[in-house]
């Protein structure tokens, strides 16, 4: 299959913009799992579910919150750009921002869920031995959740090279810059006589997403089998 400059540009862009959002996802995806798994604190409902409404809202309507937040005029980003010269509008970074919001309820389950498992045992008999919660935390917990932070990377991934609604409420549809799988097929959608170009973009947005999966699902038995013989 032969990619046109076009199609190879909204392919690479994708993967750059989906492997940005994973970096920021698993240390964000962290921070929520523990506080939602380990902490109780008042409001606590209230953080579960605001993190993830992005599940149950229209991507349009993600992507409209964060053009008044975070767009350059918005309630946040008018500020990030005064003092910092930050700018997520009509920006790639824009589009990564759109995907951390979307996915980030996928990886902060997978992590939860993880952690919920980790015998709580072992954690407190590491604190009796005198061990800080920080060590804690990275020498006995973060080391038996690594199969759920590699199945919300990947089910983040795959939902990251989809996602269209909010990025293009937020960043709109720029070739080169903003433009992803999605929203080149709908351009190709829209023009007469480029079905053939949404076709193949459509089965390497498939294969891809396929891809995330099997590779999640293989990286998972191979951790699971390496946990079970370290315990």
């Amino acid at each position: 299959m032969i990619l046109t400059e076009y199609e190879s540009q909204a392919l690479f862009l994708s993967l750059k913009v989906a492997a940005a959002s994973i970096l920021w996802l698993i240390p964000i995806g962290l921070l929520f799992s523990w506080l939602l798994s380990r902490k109780e604190f008042k409001g606590k409902s209230v953080l579960d579910s605001v993190v993830h409404l992005p599940l149950v809202l229209p991507p349009v309507v993600i992507g409209y919150l964060l053009l008044i937040l975070m767009g350059r005029n918005g309630v946040v980003g008018s500020w990030l750009y005064k003092y910092f010269g930050i700018s997520f509008s009509f920006s790639w970074k824009g589009a990564v921002l759109a995907c951390i919001v979307v996915s980030l309820p996928l990886m902060v389950r997978s992590i939860r869920l993880s952690m919920d498992s980790v015998d709580n045992k072992l954690e407190q008999a590491a604190r009796t031995l005198g061990a800080s919660p920080l060590k804690v935390f990275f020498t006995i917990t973060l080391p038996l959740i690594v199969p759920g932070i590699i199945s919300g990377s990947m089910l983040s991934f795959a939902r990251s090279l989809g996602e269209f609604g909010a990025t293009i409420s937020f960043v709109s549809n720029i070739p080169g810059e903003t433009q992803t799988i999605p929203l080149a097929m709908f351009n190709f959608l829209e023009t007469p006589g480029a079905e053939m170009a949404a076709a193949r973009l459509c089965a390497i947005s498939i294969g891809l997403s396929l891809l995330s999966l099997l590779c999640s699902d293989r990286l998972n038995q191979w951790m699971s089998r390496r946990l079970g013989v370290l315990r």
